[in-house]
C-alpha cells in the first residue's frame, strides 16, 4: 500500500489583504438594507421604533478599516407624538496580523454623535467610551473570528434636567468564506435614568421639582448574514444547445431580537405642569414591564448565471448534479466532453479543485489564474511537478505557504488517486478543526476502524462529525481506498454545503433562536 504524507491545507482567503467582515451596523441591534434601517430605542422606559433612511462609507487602509454610518431624521414607526433621531456613528477597527501564527487581533473604537428628540424632550450624547477586541483565525476554507466588548453611553435631558447612562457589554462571533459570512452580537444593556421633573415653570420655581430615577435591562441578538447558494434552472425553450444549468444567489439579510425589563410607565401625576402633557413616569406600583421586539432586514437577491456544463457521459449518473454544480463554478475544468466519473480522482486534480471551490488567490503577485499560456517559475517545488504544467502554480503556492508536504523522496507522485483518508484530511485542515478532535487514544465508531491511518484520525473523525463524509451500509469508511472522480465530486459538494449553510445555522439560528 502506498504512503502519503497528509496535504495540509493553510490557505489565506481571497477577499483583500485584511478580510472585509460584514456585521449590524452599529451596536444597537439595528436591522438594515440597502437604504433602510430600523431600530428599537429604550431611553424613554418605553420601546420606540426608528426607521428612516442612512448612508454607509467604507474606507480601508493597510491594517486599518474605518466604516461611517449616517442616520439622518429617523422617525417614530408608529407613536402619538412627535419624535425624531439623528446619529452618525464612525467605527474604526485596526489588524494587527500575526502571519507566523496565522491569527489577527483586531481593537476597534468608535465615534458617535446622536441626538433623540421625543415630545419636547431632547437627548443629546454627550459622551461615549467604547473597547473592543477581536481575534480572528485565518483558517483555509472560512476565518472564524469572537469578540467580545464594552460601551457607555451618557445623554443629558434638556441640557440640565438630568442623565440617562446606558452601560453595555457584549460578545460577536462570526465566519467569513466564499461562500458566506455571519456575525451575531449578543449585547446586554443597563439603562440608569435619573431626571429632574418639575412642577412649575423651572425658571421661575427652579426648586419645586421631583427627582425621578429608574433602571432597566435590555438584551440583544443580532445577527447580519449573507449566503450563496447554487439554484438550478431549466431552460423554457425546447430548441437549444442546452437545457439546464446552474445560477449563483447571494442573499443577505439581518435579524434582531430585544428583550427587555423596563419600569411600567403610567401617564404622569395629576399637578404637573410642563409643556408635554404627554408625559409618562414609572408607576409607583413598582410594576415592570417585560417583553420582546423583533426586526428583520432583507437585501435584493444577485442572480448570476454560471458556466453550463455539457458532458456526455453523466446523464443519469447518481452523481450528476454533484458534477454538473463543480463544472458550473470552474471548480473542474476541460474542454473534454467527457468527465469519466468512476475513474480515479488523482491528488493534483483534488488538490486544485479544492482550491477553487474556496476560491483561495495564489500567490500575493498573482493577479489571475493560472494557465498554460502564462510563464512560470522555473524554481520546481517537486521533482515530478513540470514548471510548465498548468496546476504548478496552484501547487507552487500550496507549498510556500506550507500547505502541502511531498513523499520523502522529493516528489508530490500528482497523477497517483486519492484517497478517502486523504481527501478528508485536506477538508478538516482547510477548516482548522483537527484540534478539535478527542484526545488521542479514542476509537470511531467505524467498523473498520483500524484501517484509519494515524495521520488521518483526527480528520476523520471530524469530518464525520461535520458531516461531510459517512460510512457505507456495512459501517465502513473505507480510509485507504481510491475515490472515483464521482465519489470526491459528492464530497467537494457537502463540503460547499457545510461552508454555505450548516456555519450559518451554528452562527445564527442555534444562537438568535436556542440560546
Amino acid at each position: 500500500m502506498k504512503k502519503f504524507i497528509a496535504l495540509i491545507i493553510l490557505f489565506t482567503m481571497v477577499f483583500s489583504s485584511y478580510v472585509t467582515y460584514g456585521s449590524p451596523p452599529g451596536f444597537s441591534g439595528g436591522v438594515n438594507n440597502e437604504n433602510e434601517y430600523e431600530e428599537i430605542v429604550f431611553i424613554t422606559g418605553k420601546p420606540i421604533k426608528f426607521v428612516g433612511e442612512y448612508k454607509v462609507k467604507v474606507n480601508e487602509k493597510s491594517g486599518k478599516k474605518t466604516i461611517t454610518y449616517t442616520f439622518n431624521k429617523l422617525k417614530p414607526a408608529s407613536l402619538p407624538v412627535e419624535a425624531k433621531m439623528d446619529k452618525k456613528i464612525k467605527i474604526t477597527i485596526e489588524y494587527d496580523k500575526n502571519n507566523d501564527k496565522g491569527q489577527t487581533i483586531t481593537n476597534t473604537t468608535v465615534d458617535m454623535d446622536e441626538k433623540i428628540t421625543i415630545g419636547n424632550d431632547e437627548y443629546q450624547l454627550e459622551n461615549i467610551q467604547f473597547s473592543k477586541s477581536d481575534i480572528i483565525d485565518n483558517r483555509p476554507a472560512s476565518d472564524f473570528y469572537t469578540g467580545n466588548f464594552t460601551i457607555r453611553k451618557q445623554y443629558t435631558i434638556n441640557k440640565n434636567q438630568g442623565k440617562v447612562v446606558i452601560e453595555g457589554t457584549g460578545t460577536n462571533v462570526g465566519y467569513e468564506n466564499f461562500w458566506g459570512s455571519t456575525e451575531t452580537q449578543l449585547i446586554d444593556y443597563v439603562i440608569h435614568y435619573d431626571r429632574k421633573i418639575y412642577r412649575g415653570d423651572p425658571k421661575k420655581e427652579p426648586n419645586n421639582y421631583d427627582e425621578i430615577s429608574w433602571t432597566g435591562t435590555v438584551s440583544i441578538k443580532t445577527s447580519d448574514s449573507a449566503t450563496k447558494s447554487l439554484q438550478y434552472w431549466q431552460n423554457e425553450a425546447g430548441l437549444s444547445s442546452f437545457n439546464r444549468g446552474y445560477i449563483r444567489v447571494t442573499n443577505r439579510d439581518v435579524v434582531s431580537e430585544y428583550s427587555y425589563n423596563l419600569p411600567r410607565m403610567v401617564r404622569a401625576r395629576y399637578g404637573y405642569t410642563v409643556a408635554d402633557t404627554r408625559l409618562e413616569l414609572p408607576d409607583e406600583s413598582g410594576k415592570r414591564n417585560t417583553g420582546s421586539e423583533k426586526l428583520s432586514k432583507s437585501m435584493l437577491p444577485q442572480v448570476e448565471h454560471l458556466i453550463v456544463p455539457k458532458f456526455r457521459d453523466t446523464g443519469g449518473h447518481w452523481a450528476q448534479d454533484y458534477i454538473e454544480k463543480l463544472y458550473s463554478l470552474d471548480v473542474f475544468e476541460g474542454e473534454s466532453e467527457f468527465f469519466v466519473p468512476e475513474a480515479p480522482m488523482t491528488r493534483q486534480e483534488f488538490a486544485r479543485a479544492v482550491v477553487k471551490a474556496c476560491n483561495i488567490r495564489l500567490d500575493s503577485d498573482t493577479k489571475t489564474k493560472p494557465s498554460s499560456g502564462r510563464k512560470a517559475s522555473k524554481d520546481p517545488v517537486f521533482t515530478d511537478v513540470n514548471s510548465k504544467d498548468p496546476d504548478y502554480e496552484y501547487i507552487k503556492e500550496a507549498v510556500n505557504k506550507g500547505i502541502i508536504q511531498g513523499q520523502s523522496d522529493g516528489t508530490f507522485a500528482p497523477g497517483e488517486p486519492l484517497t478517502r483518508a486523504q481527501a478528508a484530511t485536506i477538508f478538516i485542515r482547510a477548516l482548522g478543526f483537527q484540534n478539535m478532535a478527542p484526545n488521542p487514544g479514542y476509537f470511531t465508531y467505524f467498523n473498520d476502524d483500524y484501517d484509519i491511518p494515524d495521520w488521518a484520525r483526527d480528520s476523520i473523525y471530524m469530518a464525520s462529525e461535520i458531516g461531510i463524509i459517512q460510512g457505507d451500509e456495512m459501517g465502513n469508511i473505507n480510509p485507504n481506498r481510491d475515490m472515483t472522480r464521482a465519489e470526491a465530486s459528492a464530497m467537494l459538494i457537502r463540503f460547499l454545503e457545510f461552508l454555505e449553510k450548516d456555519l450559518q445555522k451554528n452562527y445564527r439560528e442555534e444562537i438568535i433562536y436556542y440560546k
